[in-house]
Formats: structure tokens, C-alpha cells, sequence
């Protein structure tokens, strides 16, 4: 049933994709696989005439045996697999063989399968799936520790046997263990105090544990008892922040097997909280900035050695983490939360204020959990590609995964999975099995893109002209021959030189990619649309040139196309020979055609020189003629200037008249040899670089200077100058001394003086007392 679906389906996918074979430098067997799914190879001996390619070997199955190829000899490999292991899935709950030995139970087949994959051709498979009764079931209960959750932790060290005994409605192998988380130990997520750190819950609280980020308590046993006397001897503990470190736990809890003890059982994990998670990043509010690396950090004591050196892991990581160890996530926590939909085989459960449902809970869980099946692949090699159907509740739609709903125990569901290779690649191996199961399908990959051809060996004297043998009906010549047939013998020269002789130059493929080069000359394919090709280096078809109006070249009236270029036919020009001749719309009034500027086709001007249709007259980006003409102007209305011994020769371009007056607006005004100034019009003649020219009769040239004058007036400058500077620097000095004066008056006004008479000093008037007088 498996290959007759195959087969079916490569069936169609030829049948789809007739016309899809690329036959690109297609020179072998072996290319012609490789060029594309699509492709066959004739290898029937007398299929290729002389002088046709080989190449033409290579096409779709269909269009091989209309052109007379016998079905026999057309090698198309196909995809197909190999049951390399394939143990039946278990029937029995005892999981004994026959001598009643314990045998772990088959709940995927097969074990193991072999893919050889046609590049581009898809391949598909069935993979069976059946959940086994009594299968065992490992569960780790990972709780929150932090305050909160004191009343919770009462009712979970006398949850052991309860647990152990729901488990045990499911299956007689089930174990359980424990661990307890609370957050990073640095602020601002915990109070850093080293008091604090000791004892992180309140006063009133007598039983308290130091915090701390992630402890495993106990590993998974079938103790009940031995779970309540651990979980018994655990106390609460606290932080700060409301979030708390459990991705840290889960992670943890997941890449330590060995510490917690996961065996090849249905592995659950179960996290009661009663708040929120930190996630990657956050670390770096408590300056911890290495990001996770998804390893166990488990020391001695069993407790998170990184807790304060490593940020949180992303949720991302965590669900990589679960998916790659096969373990399936139950949280159980106080209000609904979004990570079902990021962590695939996992479900939420809303735990009641003290944690007393939680056993119902797990239970429900549980049964969600191994009722759905989804079937995933690790990580793809590249160049392949996967999708999944499956004829169940949920997956009848080709999807990235494989998915089954409401799977009861012992149900069988069948997957159909198709496996695409890409490209021709190495030997590669991916596994595909159910999320949250250990069991998977190990598949190995190899690709066929080499041919496998049974030759006659008897042919290969006569095929090959005695100088090579068959392979895959060509020739594959002995050393010093080539060709189709082994007969063209290299001789001296060796087959790059030949081929050298193929090409016209080093950039160009050989033959330009539509021939083969034997014995140093192509020889040209015929074209896919029967198209010839030709030509030296078969760079010539008759089908490759430009249309007009859907017709190439203008159809037959107008011209026919000859290497690649149109040749047209009489009244017709152009490209493709669109148009017909005539030159009505490119004629100025004095009959030349595109003022001799330029070429006139398709009735419209061309131009040449920057010049601009419609009759190539102006030409906005071209300098101005009149400095370049200035020589010529001397000349010939002069007849002065370096021109003038043979200004005929040197100035035939120019046709010139000399007049007495002129009346343009804005002529041409130059300076001759002489410093004239000469004052003309040019008009431009038809041609490049012919002018008319009317030049005045009269220059403009300056009056001779006088020497006395200007040697008087360079002497009166000279004096007017030292003057001037005499008279500059007795301003300067006079200024300078009013400034000194005007300084002088402010001291002197400044200054407070006292009266005083030397005692030298002698008046000039002596007054006498005569103590006699009387008066009288």
C-alpha cells in the first residue's frame, strides 16, 4: 500500500511537471538527474543521430518516448524508502516477549527508515503511533517557596501518596520528586540585607529558610512516604518582587536528568505558583548581564550554583529545552496564563488559594496532555523540507507538524509524512517522533544523483570507434579522443586548447552555451522550440530578433530575420524593420535631411553631437562658436592675424561678408592680435562646424598712449603718495600728544595742594611797634 502511494504520487508530480525539465550544460547522465525532478535520461544507443547533442538525451519521460525512445531504456530514478527497523507497536499491557521477559513497550514504528530522495521529488511515508498502556510516568513537582505560598506548602507535605495514588490509576510505574524555587538573591528581586538574606519572611514567622534560587530536593522515587518526609522538612521562604524565578527552576529542573533522575518514562513536570515569572533580561535590573546557557549548574548541596551570575532564560529556551528532553509541562497556577501557547505538549491549570486541587488538576492535565499527540522533527539538515497529514481529529491539512486530538490509550493513529530534498547533498540524519515521548524515528537520508545504468559492454567497440566505452548509452572516451563517438583523436594538442578554438573570447561559454565543441568546432544544438541554431560559435538563430506588432520583424513583408538581426526588405528600415522609408518629416526648407547632423529613420531624426530633434538645429549643451572664430575674423575681414598666410585652407568652414553697419542684437564681440575689438555675426550653416559670418568693417581700437603723460602722472603719484603719509604720520603724532595732554589735565585736576612758605622766605615789607608811641 506504502509504494503503491508512491508511486502514485511520482506519478503525478511527472505527470504535473512535463514541460519542466531544464536541460542547462546538460552533458551526462548524471547532469541530466541533477538539472531537474522532471528529467529522464534516454540511454538507448542509437537515439542520438550524427551531429545531433547529447543533450539531447535528456528531457520529460513523456516527451522521450514521443520522440521514439524505448520505455526500457529511460532511466528516471525515483524516491523510495527502506525499513531499516521496524518492531511492531505494543499490544499487550505486560510489555513481556514470549519467555516473559520485560521488554520496554513499541509505541512508534518504525524505529528506523532509509530515504533515498530524487532532488526536488517528493517522497512520503507512514509513521504509526500508539500510546501503550501501563506506560510508566515520571512527575516532578517544582513549587514556589516564596511567602505566598505558606499555605500551600502545608497542604504539599501530605500530598505523596495522594499523588502517587492517581498516578497509579494510570499506570503501576510512576514516580514522583520534588523541588522548590523562589528568585535570585540580589536586589532588586530580594532583599540583600545580610539579616534579611537569613530570615527573608516576616517577624511573626518562626519556620523560615534563607532565600535562594533554585533547590532539588528529591529525586524521582515511588516512595510516597519518602516525598512527604522530604517535602516535610521544607520551609517557606521570601523575596521582593512579585515574579519569581521560575523559569531559572524549569530550566534546571529539565538539563539536570541525571540529579533528578527522568527515565524512559512519560515525563511530566509541574509548576505551582501563585504569581508571575521573570524572563530573559530581566537579570539585568540586578546588574547580571551573561545570558543562560541552558546548562546544569547543579553543586554538591543540589542547589542553582549560577542563580546570581546568569540572567533568567528566555521562555524560548525553556520550550526548546522541554521539547529536546521529552518532557511535558503542567502548570498549575492561581490565574490563567499565555505559556500553552508558546510551549508546545503543555497545559494550565488554575490552582485553588491553597494548592487543594491540585491533584484533580495534575490528573486533568495529564489526560489532555496524552490524549493529543503531535508529531515533530528535531532539527532539519539543510536542504530538506517536512509536512505532516494524518487522518484524525486534527490533522488532515499538510502543516510543519503532525497532529492528532482526543488520542485514547491504545488508540493507533497513522501519520503520512513527506520528505523533500532540496539538492544533492551527503548522507544526513534527522529524528521525527511525538512531543513529550522519548521513542522516535530515525531517518536517513541519501540523495540519487548519480545514474544506474545497465550497459551492453559488447557495444562499446563499435559505438565508440574502439576508444572509449558506454556509459548510460554515450561515449565516454579513453585518454587523447573526444567526440560523440571516441574518433576525433586530440593529438598534440590538448582539449582546452581545442576548445579554446570554440569561443571568440574568454567571457563567452563555449559555443555560446547552444553547442558542443568537438575537435575544436561547434557543433550547435537545435533549439528546445525547434529553432536553428548556427553560426561559428552557434551564436546565430533565425527567431531571436525584435518584433513589432507580434511579428517578427515587422512580419515577412517587411523583412526577415538572419542572426539574430532583422534584415529588411525594400521601403522598410528600422530595428524590426518597423517602418517605412521615407525622410518627409526629417527635410528643412533648403532639402537637407536632419540639417546633416544627424540620420533620419522611421521619418524622425536621430541626431548626432548634442544636438536635438526635430531637426537637429539646436544644440542647448554646445559652446559658443565665437572665441574659436576670433582667428578666422581677423583674417578674412582683416586680413591681419597669425591666420592671415593661409587663411583660405585654415578657415574654408566659414563664409563670410564684410558690412558697414549691423543691426543684430547681441553680436559676437572678440579681440584681435592687435587688442581691436572686432564685432561680427555667425550663423550656423548645415554640417558640423560650418557658419556664415557678416563682420563689421570698422574695429574698435583703443587711442595710443602718451609717454609724457603717463610718466608725469606716475611722478605725481609718487609724490601725491609721500604726502600722504607724511601728512598720516603728523596726524598720528598729534594725536598721541593731545592724548598725553588730555592726560596731564586729569592728574593735575586730581591733585589736592596745601599752602606752605619756605623758611627762607624774607617779605618785602618790615612793620615797626615804637613802644614810645603815643599817638600824638
Amino acid at each position: 500500500e506504502k509504494s503503491g502511494r508512491s508511486s502514485l504520487l511520482n506519478a503525478v508530480h511527472r505527470l504535473l511537471g512535463q514541460e519542466e525539465c531544464a536541460k542547462t550544460l546538460v552533458k551526462s547522465c548524471a547532469d541530466c538527474i541533477k538539472s531537474g525532478p522532471k528529467c529522464a535520461w534516454c540511454k538507448q544507443l542509437d537515439y542520438i543521430k550524427q551531429g545531433e547533442p547529447e543533450w539531447k538525451r535528456c528531457d520529460t519521460e513523456a516527451k522521450l518516448k514521443q520522440s521514439f525512445c524505448n520505455e526500457t531504456n529511460i532511466i528516471f530514478p525515483s524516491s523510495h524508502h527502506i525499513l531499516l527497523a521496524n518492531k511492531p507497536l505494543s499490544t499487550n499491557r505486560r510489555h513481556q516477549d514470549q519467555n516473559n521477559v520485560r521488554r520496554e513497550p513499541v509505541q512508534v514504528q518504525p524505529q528506523e527508515v532509509q530515504l533515498l530522495l530524487r532532488p526536488g521529488l517528493q517522497h512520503s511515508f507512514q509513521i504509526r503511533f500508539r500510546l501503550a498502556e501501563d506506560y510508566p510516568v515520571d512527575l516532578y513537582y517544582l513549587m514556589d517557596l516564596s511567602y505566598s505560598m505558606n499555605d500551600d506548602l502545608n497542604n504539599v507535605k501530605r500530598l505523596g501518596n495522594s499523588l502517587l495514588r492517581t498516578l497509579r490509576q494510570i499506570t503501576s510505574r510512576a514516580r514522583i520528586g520534588f523541588g522548590s524555587f523562589v528568585d535570585k538573591t540580589v536586589l532588586p528581586f530580594t532583599n540583600t540585607n545580610p539579616d534579611r538574606l537569613k530570615k527573608p519572611c516576616p517577624e511573626k514567622e518562626n519556620q523560615c529558610q534563607p532565600a535562594f534560587g533554585f533547590k532539588h530536593v528529591l529525586s524521582l522515587t515511588e516512595n510516597g512516604d519518602e516525598f512527604n518526609h522530604e517535602v516535610a522538612a521544607q520551609n517557606i521562604s521570601g523575596n521582593l518582587d512579585q515574579p519569581e524565578g521560575s523559569l531559572d527552576a524549569i530550566m534546571q529542573s529539565v538539563v539536570c536528568g541525571d540529579k533528578i533522575g527522568w527515565g524512559n518514562s512519560t515525563r511530566l513536570l509541574v509548576l505551582t505558583t501563585d504569581a508571575g515569572f521573570h524572563m530573559a533580561g530581566d537579570g539585568k535590573l540586578g546588574s547580571i548581564f551573561e545570558p543562560n546557557d541552558g546548562k546544569c549548574h547543579l553543586d554538591e548541596s543540589l542547589t542553582y550554583s549560577k542563580n546570581n551570575e546568569m540572567d533568567y532564560p528566555s521562555v524560548g529556551q525553556v520550550a526548546n529545552k522541554l521539547a529536546e528532553n521529552n518532557i511535558q509541562a503542567i502548570f498549575a497556577v492561581t490565574k490563567n496564563v499565555e505559556l500553552k501557547e508558546i510551549i508546545p505538549k503543555s497545559e494550565v491549570g488554575v490552582l485553588s488559594n491553597d494548592s487543594s486541587n491540585v491533584v484533580e488538576l495534575i490528573k486533568g492535565a495529564y489526560n489532555k496532555l496524552s490524549s493529543n499527540v503531535i508529531l515533530s522533527h528535531d532539527e532539519l539538515p539543510e536542504g530538506i523540507t517536512v509536512h505532516y497529514t494524518s487522518d484524525c481529529d486534527g490533522g488532515h491539512t499538510p502543516s510543519p507538524r503532525g497532529i492528532c486530538n482526543n488520542v485514547g490509550i491504545g488508540k493507533e493513529v497513522v501519520f503520512t509524512v513527506t520528505v523533500t530534498a532540496l539538492e544533492c547533498m551527503e548522507k544526513k540524519t534527522f529524528n521525527i517522533g511525538p512531543l513529550g515521548f522519548r521513542e522516535k524515528t530515525k531517518v536517513n537520508v541519501e540523495t540519487r544523483c548519480q545514474c544506474e545504468c545497465d550497459d551492453d559492454l559488447s557495444a562499446d567497440k563499435k559505438r565508440c570507434s574502439g576508444h572509449g566505452r558506454i556509459n548510460c548509452g554515450a561515449c565516454s572516451c579513453d585518454l587523447g579522443y573526444m567526440g560523440h563517438k571516441c574518433d576525433c583523436k586530440v593529438g598534440d594538442k590538448d582539449e582546452t586548447h581545442l576548445k579554446e578554438a570554440c569561443r571568440p573570447d574568454n567571457m563567452t561559454a563555449e559555443c555560446s552555451g547552444q553547442g558542443e565543441c568537438t575537435c575544436g568546432q561547434c557543433m550547435c544544438h537545435s533549439g528546445a522550440d525547434g529553432r536553428i541554431i548556427y553560426g561559428q560559435y552557434c551564436n546565430c538563430n533565425d527567431r531571436d530578433c525584435e518584433v513589432h506588432n507580434n511579428k517578427l520583424c515587422g512580419g515577412q513583408r517587411n523583412g526577415k530575420c538572419r542572426c539574430n538581426v532583422c534584415i529588411c526588405d525594400t521601403g522598410y528600415e528600422g530595428s524590426a524593420c518597423q517602418c517605412k522609408i521615407s525622410t518627409q518629416a526629417c527635410r528643412k526648407g533648403d532639402g537637407s535631411v536632419c540639417s546633416n547632423r544627424g540620420k533620419c529613420e522611421c521619418n524622425s531624426c536621430h541626431c548626432q553631437g548634442g544636438y536635438k530633434p526635430p531637426l537637429c538645429e539646436t544644440c542647448p549643451g554646445c559652446p559658443s562658436p565665437c572665441p574659436a572664430a576670433a582667428s578666422c575674423i581677423e583674417c578674412l575681414g582683416f586680413e591681419k592675424g597669425p591666420l592671415r598666410k593661409n587663411c583660405t585652407q585654415s578657415c574654408g568652414h566659414i563664409q563670410h561678408k564684410t558690412v558697414a553697419n549691423l543691426t543684430a542684437k547681441k553680436p559676437c564681440r572678440e579681440r584681435d592680435s592687435e587688442g581691436c575689438w572686432m564685432v561680427f555675426t555667425m550663423n550656423e550653416l548645415n554640417g558640423f562646424d560650418n557658419y556664415g559670418v557678416v563682420i563689421l568693417d570698422k574695429r574698435e581700437c583703443p587711442e595710443p598712449v602718451s609717454i609724457g603723460a603717463v610718466v608725469g602722472g606716475a611722478f605725481a603719484g609718487v609724490a601725491l603718495i609721500g604726502l600722504l603719509i607724511l601728512i598720516t604720520i603728523k596726524g598720528i603724532m598729534r594725536y598721541q600728544d593731545l592724548q598725553e595732554y588730555k592726560k596731564f589735565e586729569q592728574e593735575r585736576s586730581k591733585a589736592a595742594w596745601s599752602e606752605n612758605v619756605s623758611p627762607m622766605y624774607q617779605a618785602a615789607t618790615t612793620t615797626v611797634l615804637n613802644p614810645n608811641y603815643t599817638g600824638d
